[in-house]
């Protein structure tokens, strides 16, 4: 099976084309420019390197977030029109996923981190299932960095932009328990949404247009403000 995996839930964007458990080609970038104007030629030189066309793919997957609101909105807008586009089947995958499962055999606890801001982050918690790979712990959320590290009481490795930005704070709270990812393993990479999304649609969970919608789980300043103006 050929699986396209498309990441645009950071500044740093990702695809990557998987056959089985093989990465025929995997592109990833980060720069200014928005995913809006490189996801589409990104996808071609992808597919350029793989010696495939879109058609010759079985399947896409795309992370949904939590993540940068626009990003996820490119990506996932995306990978339906491609879907809808070829007739192959589509499926979401969470950031927070994409991050930990670079680590399916570390044998402690696990936790991505993507910085939120507004002095927030986006994380879970997981650990190793033995042979059933990772199983999450505590499920996503957005909560502040202090309060979160409160609960976690085992030797951990954090990954993630969010691991960088509060490094430091991680150290000083947990000491000794705290690992962290090499700086190269800190951001999506596309081959493992891609290789998630394969299990996913072997195991029939496969999303249609309606479904694949971006997971925030915060909510953006305009629905705030929204509300606000719909109290007042």
């Amino acid at each position: 099976m050929k699986i396209i995996g498309v990441d645009t839930s950071t500044r740093t964007g990702s695809v990557a084309v998987l056959e089985g458990d093989r990465v025929l080609a995997e592109l990833t970038v980060t720069s200014a420019q928005t995913h809006a104007k490189r996801l589409m030629p990104a996808i071609d030189a992808t597919l350029g390197m793989a010696g495939l066309t879109i058609s010759e793919c079985d399947g896409f997957a795309v992370t949904t977030g939590p993540g940068s609101f626009t990003g996820l909105r490119i990506g996932i807008s995306t990978v339906k029109g491609l879907g809808f586009a070829t007739k192959k089947p589509i499926t979401g995958v969470t950031t927070l996923d994409a991050l930990a499962y670079q680590f399916p055999s570390f044998p402690h606890l696990i936790c991505p981190v993507l910085d939120a801001r507004k002095g927030q982050i986006y994380t879970a918690l997981y650990e190793c299932g033995s042979h059933k790979g990772l199983k999450r712990v505590i499920e996503d959320c957005a909560v502040e960095p202090r309060e979160w590290l409160k609960q976690i009481q085992g030797l951990c490795l954090f990954v993630g932009d969010g691991a960088v930005v509060y490094e430091g704070l991680i150290r000083k709270t947990l000491g000794d328990l705290a690992r962290f990812a090499p700086p190269y393993l800190n951001t999506v990479r596309a081959s493992v949404v891609a290789w998630i999304g394969m299990r996913q649609i072997l195991d029939g969970k496969i999303a249609d247009a309606s479904s694949l919608v971006p997971y925030y789980i915060r909510k953006s300043d305009a629905e705030i403000k929204l509300e606000k103006r719909a109290v007042s």
